[in-house]
């Protein structure tokens, strides 16, 4: 069927699969959601968190309701949340942030890609020295004053905010995470997603040529179905 065809298929194809293991990941969200706070989202925070974060991917909401009465069933598999912590080459800082069943497995997998990167796995804390841990939202401008909302959001824990994109970033300390969420939804603000990060305090910048070798990594590691989020110090 020709060149082109192939090409929208590849294309296609690995659009679905991204797709099939973002819902993998949130999933898992879910599940650690319902487990710690209950299967009701309006008394759980985290839980209408990882809901927004599902309908921004246009997760249906048939495997939402089914991802929280899975979650819910008394058979349900307790998720480990564990951080892997290590180097990449070029003395890229790596943080790797798991949900698992399975924690040899999850930890055999990670130490492999690791040292097939030729980079070295640490030990837990080691980059506590250069990644923070913050809480991100992102909101639809419409109707916002940005300078207005600034000064309105300080005494709830507002670090930084921007509109990037046609979206507004909005940081606050991991702490902050369920006071900023109250608040921004007492406003009726429409939130598109919102998530927790790990912002390096310090970076190293590297060649085209030697971030690409590191975005391998990356790759690699994202596509574990273990591995729900990943980090670095790259510039």
């Amino acid at each position: 069927m020709g060149r082109a065809f192939e090409f929208r298929r590849a294309r296609k194809e690995k659009r679905w699969s991204k797709m099939a293991k973002d819902f993998v990941k949130l999933g898992k969200l879910i599940s650690i959601a319902v487990k710690s706070g209950g299967p009701d989202p309006e008394t759980n925070a985290p839980l209408r968190a990882a809901i927004q974060n599902c309908k921004a991917i246009n997760m249906p909401k048939d495997n939402i309701e089914s991802a929280i009465k899975r979650a819910s069933s008394k058979d349900a598999k307790d998720l480990d949340e564990v951080v892997y912590e290590g180097y990449g080459p070029y003395g890229v800082a790596v943080l790797v942030e798991t949900a698992t069943d399975n924690i040899m497995r999850t930890v055999a997998n990670v130490r492999m890609y690791f040292n097939r990167a030729e980079g070295t796995l640490g030990k837990t804390g080691s980059l506590d020295f250069i990644f923070d841990r913050k809480a991100s939202f992102k909101l639809s401008p419409e109707g916002i004053d940005m300078d207005e909302l600034e000064l309105e959001l300080i005494d709830f824990g507002l670090e930084e905010i921007f509109e990037e994109e046609g979206e507004i970033h909005i940081y606050t300390s991991f702490k902050d995470y369920g006071t900023m969420m109250t608040e921004i939804e007492r406003r009726k603000l429409s939130i598109i997603s919102s998530e927790l990060v790990r912002l390096p305090s310090t970076t190293v910048e590297l060649t085209e040529e030697q971030e690409e070798e590191i975005n391998k990594l990356v790759e690699k590691l994202e596509d574990d179905e273990d591995v729900q989020a990943v980090f670095t110090n790259i510039k």
